[in-house]
């Protein structure tokens, strides 16, 4: 590798100084997004994106709306030579089942995948020290507490997920449906855009169930409350664990000023990294699929409707 010039050698090393502060001081406090609370079957939609116009404008016939929810409370994935345990994971989006053609998705505000942060082991001392690079090890000396030391790594969305199949999610063996993720990496010295995978290039996860999930269907009324005449139905997936062993993995880009530590990064966890080499396990998922009963019999307002009823589950 060249020498690193004193001139960017200097600008790497004020950017983190500006960084180190900025995590001491911490951040201005952002407003949460805020969560919304239903009752009774409606409970596991919180994020269905019913005002979505794709969704409002199915009308019973030619487009069936659906709220779909899946949730995990934790995994692990594995990235070339890195493996991490992850937290509770939460994917939800509209279902538009279209006659004679294939489902679509879509995302709700803020993205269908939303899922705990997990630290990296060893953090940045792991990822990176000792070093010989001058610039490295200047980061090395550096990192004096745990607050400069830890690496967090958090799974985003990174587009709308396709391609569901609804039998594939009531066997095993089959993807599910193909979810478009990024990874962002944050730690002071990484800076803020700090990513494994893009919207231009994310990693696609395809996971399947490993065992065969028990079934279950739910009658309710539009606000929730369990009835057998309902006019809202539920199926539940419940108890199966899902795995995916196909997805490529791309390598780092934005990891340091101008993108100098990606390299540092790939070294690290052995990216990029070709199909087989990784993985991703969610523990225990549990799969919730809802929609009107009839909606045949509620043309043009399938779409309406299923917003109303979930509107009217708010608590």
């Amino acid at each position: 590798m060249r020498p690193v010039s004193t001139r960017l050698r200097a600008g790497l090393l004020a950017t983190c100084t500006a960084l180190t502060v900025l995590v001491t001081v911490g951040p201005a406090s952002a407003d949460p997004a805020p969560v919304t609370q239903l009752g009774g079957n409606w409970a596991p939609f919180t994020r269905c994106p019913v005002d979505d116009p794709a969704m409002l404008a199915a009308d019973g016939r030619a487009e069936i709306v659906q709220c779909i929810a899946s949730h995990a409370a934790s995994g692990s994935i594995k990235l070339g030579s890195t493996e991490v345990v992850t937290g509770a994971s939460d994917l939800q989006a509209g279902v538009v089942q279209h006659t004679g053609g294939a489902p679509t998705l879509v995302a709700p505000a803020g993205g269908a995948l939303i899922a705990d942060s997990a630290d990296i082991p060893g953090g940045l001392l792991g990822l990176m020290c000792p070093s010989d690079i001058p610039v490295i090890s200047d980061i090395c000396r550096q990192i004096t507490n745990g607050t400069l030391n830890r690496i967090t790594a958090t799974v985003e969305s990174a587009g709308a997920p396709t391609g569901f199949d609804l039998t594939a999610g009531a066997t095993s063996g089959r993807p599910i449906l193909s979810i478009p993720v990024r990874i962002h990496l944050q730690n002071p010295f990484l800076g803020g855009s700090c990513y494994i995978g893009s919207a231009a290039h994310p990693i696609v996860l395809r996971p399947q169930n490993v065992a065969a999930p028990a079934l279950g269907i739910k009658r309710f009324d539009g606000n929730g409350t369990p009835s057998t005449a309902g006019v809202m139905n539920r199926l539940s997936l419940i108890g199966a664990s899902q795995t995916d062993t196909t997805f490529a993995v791309p390598g780092a880009s934005g990891c340091g000023l101008a993108g100098m530590l990606d390299w540092a990064v790939n070294l690290k966890t052995g990216l990029p990294s070709a199909a087989g080499n990784n993985s991703v396990v969610l523990d225990n998922a549990s799969t919730y699929l809802a929609g009107l009963n009839a909606p045949g019999t509620v043309v043009p307002n399938n779409g309406k409707l299923l917003s109303q009823y979930w509107h009217s589950a708010v608590q």
